[in-house]
């Protein structure tokens, strides 16, 4: 995600101890690897957050409370 400047577009919260809604985050879906996707943080429990990606606005998904957090296929692809 490098924009023309040679610099990421986003700013990114990777401390799940800090995480707070509105915050951007990089998340997974285990089926697609490794692949980055980007997620705002819409709210933040004990174990986990609900984020939105911007490419689907009005879908919430629920992510793991970690540094790079994990969406379930189901929920990502379904």
């Amino acid at each position: 995600m490098i924009g023309m400047d040679g610099k990421c577009p986003f700013e990114f919260n990777f401390d799940p101890a800090a995480f707070k809604v509105g915050d951007t985050v990089s998340y997974r879906v285990p089926r697609l690897g490794d692949f980055p996707f980007v997620a705002q943080i819409v709210t933040v429990h004990a174990k986990y957050i609900d984020i939105v990606d911007p490419g689907e606005p009005g879908k919430v998904l629920r992510a793991t409370r970690e540094s790079r957090p994990v969406v379930s296929d189901e929920q990502a692809l379904g």
